[in-house]
């Protein structure tokens, strides 16, 4: 990884463009999930455990996204963007409502997220994977 070449920039546009798409994803959900708490006898006491469950699978499939042409590091990169997500939704909650304080489900919230960053889907192909083994010495 070059610092002030280009495998930097491109690396952080990705990292951008899957924190992006995780806020965008997380949207849409929860919108989907208010609508459907409005017009069904859906408890609420549902409601956190859902919203963890939405926070996780759009930082999953973001963190996917973002990581997929990363060669290396990618666990990182992907932890990152889990954490600058769950802190970006922390700030904002602390501007926006008065009372805020930290329990159990935001610590909770906090490890699931810089988790699942790191947990990212295999997105190379079976000839990508012949070549990293041919550079590692595995095939000849």
């Amino acid at each position: 990884m070059k610092i002030g070449g280009t495998d930097y920039r491109n690396n952080l546009m990705n990292n951008f463009k899957g924190l992006v798409i995780s806020f965008i994803l997380t949207l849409v959900l929860l919108f989907i999930f208010a609508i459907v708490l409005t017009f069904t006898r859906i408890s609420e006491s549902t409601i956190a455990p859902i919203i963890i469950v939405i926070t996780v699978i759009s930082i999953l499939i973001g963190s996917s996204i973002a990581t997929c042409k990363i060669k290396r590091n990618g666990i990182i990169y992907g932890g990152i963007i889990g954490f600058i997500y769950i802190a970006s939704i922390y700030f904002i909650s602390s501007l926006v409502q008065t009372g805020f304080s930290v329990n159990i489900y935001s610590i909770i919230m906090i490890v699931l997220s810089i988790l699942a960053g790191m947990i990212r889907w295999n997105c190379r192909g079976k000839y990508e994977k012949i070549i990293d083994k041919r550079d590692y010495g595995i095939i000849q």
